[in-house]
C-alpha cells in the first residue's frame, strides 16, 4: 500500500492557534499528494476561518454545516461542548470516508503539535492496521509519555495497548462504516473506550509520543492538562519507521515476546521502587492484585491512574510499561490474568 492516500483530518473549532498544528503538518509531510491536509471547522469562529484559509490551497477548509445548540438533558448543560465535539465528528468522519471516499485518515484535532517523523509513523503502522484484524486503530500518543517515564533512546519502540489513546490516531473506512450507525451523541472517546465498540481489539502506540497538545483552553477546561499533558515528551529524533520490521506488534508474535518478557522481570515492591533500590536487577515487575491496589500504585509513580471501562492508559492486558528513575518497570496484574473488570472504572 506504498501508495495509498492518507489524509490528515485536522478538527478544528475557536482556536486560531490552530495554526501552530497546521504549520508542522505541513513543514514535516513528505508528500502533498499522498497526505492531503482537510481542516474540518465546527463553531463558525471567523478568526479561525481566517487563519485556514490563510493556507490557500495547500489544506482544504470544509465546515460543519449544523451550528445549532443540541437538546440535552438537564444534567447534561454543562455538557454541551461534548455533544457539539461529537455531532462535528460525526459529520467530519463522515465527509472524508463517504464524500472523499478515503481507505483511511489521520485525525487530530486543532490544539496538537505534531514530531518530524509523523507521518514516516503512521505510513510504516498503516499495513499493519489493513492486516492484523486485532487492532482497530494506530495512536501518536503516550498517555503516560512524560519524559522522565519514557526511553528516548528507543523512540523507535512500539507497543499494542488495549486503551483507546486517541489525539493523532490512524482508522480504516471499514471502522468507520461499523462505528457510523451507533456513534454516540456525546463523550465519543470514552464511548470508544467501551467493550461493546472494542471488542477485545487493541492501537500501536509509541513509547515517545508522535504528537503534544497546547492547548488548554478547552471543553474539558484544562482538566489533566496541568497534571500531564503538558508534560507529554515530543519525540525530536526521526526514525526511519518504514525501514523497520514491525511484524513484532502483530497478535500472536507480540503475546509471544512481550509478555514472557514482563513475567520474566522480577518483581519488586513499591518501596523498593521509591527507594531506588535493587537496581542490579535491571527491568521490574510490580504486581496488583485489584483497582485499588492498581490506582495505588499508579498515584505513587506519577501515572494516570484512571481506568475507563476497567482498561489503564497505555495498558495491554493488564499491563502498563513505563520507565522509573531511569529503568524499566512493568505494572501488571497476576499472570492468570482474567480480563478486564469494566467495574473498575
Amino acid at each position: 500500500p506504498a501508495g495509498v492516500v492518507l489524509p490528515v483530518l485536522v478538527m478544528a473549532c475557536d482556536r486560531s492557534t490552530v495554526r501552530r498544528c497546521l504549520d508542522k503538518l505541513l513543514r514535516y509531510r513528505p508528500s502533498a499528494q499522498r497526505f492531503p491536509v482537510i481542516v474540518s471547522q465546527d463553531c463558525g469562529h471567523a478568526e479561525t476561518a481566517r487563519v485556514i484559509a490563510s493556507y490557500g490551497d495547500a489544506v482544504a477548509h470544509i465546515r460543519q454545516p449544523d451550528l445549532g445548540d443540541i437538546p440535552v438533558p438537564a444534567e447534561h448543560r454543562k455538557f454541551q461542548g461534548y455533544y457539539k465535539i461529537a455531532r462535528h465528528y460525526r459529520w467530519a468522519l463522515g465527509q472524508v470516508f463517504r464524500t472523499f471516499r478515503y481507505r483511511a485518515a489521520i485525525v487530530v484535532e486543532d490544539d496538537l503539535e505534531v514530531a518530524p517523523d509523523f507521518f514516516e509513523y503512521f505510513q510504516a503502522t498503516f499495513p499493519l492496521l489493513l492486516a492484523d484484524r486485532s487492532l482497530w486503530c494506530v495512536s501518536a500518543w503516550n498517555d503516560n509519555g512524560k519524559e522522565q517515564m519514557v526511553d528516548v533512546g528507543q523512540a523507535e519502540l512500539l507497543y499494542r495497548t488495549d486503551f483507546f489513546p486517541g489525539l493523532g490516531w490512524l482508522l480504516l473506512a471499514e471502522l468507520w462504516d461499523e462505528l457510523e450507525p451507533k456513534w454516540p451523541q456525546a463523550f465519543w472517546d470514552d464511548w470508544m473506550r467501551q467493550p461493546e465498540q472494542r471488542r477485545d481489539r487493541s492501537c500501536v502506540r509509541p513509547e515517545v509520543s508522535r504528537t503534544m497538545t497546547f492547548g488548554r483552553k478547552g471543553v474539558s477546561h484544562g482538566q489533566f492538562f496541568d497534571q500531564y499533558l503538558k508534560f507529554i515528551k515530543l519525540n525530536d529524533r526521526f526514525v526511519p519507521f518504514t525501514q523497520l520490521d514491525l511484524s513484532y506488534l502483530k497478535k500472536e508474535e507480540y503475546e509471544r515476546s512481550f509478555l514472557p518478557k514482563v513475567y520474566a522481570a522480577p518483581e519488586v515492591r513499591v518501596e523498593e521502587l521509591q527507594g531506588n533500590r535493587r537496581r542490579e536487577l535491571g527491568a521490574v515487575r510490580l504486581e496488583y492484585g485489584g483497582r485499588d491496589s492498581f490506582k495505588a500504585f499508579a498515584k505513587a509513580l506519577g501515572l494516570m491512574d484512571d481506568l475507563k471501562s476497567g482498561v489503564p492508559r497505555a495498558g495491554y492486558r493488564g499491563i502498563v510499561s513505563f520507565v522509573y528513575r531511569g529503568r524499566r518497570v512493568y505494572l501488571a496484574p497476576p499472570s492468570d490474568w482474567r480480563g478486564y473488570d469494566p467495574s473498575w472504572s
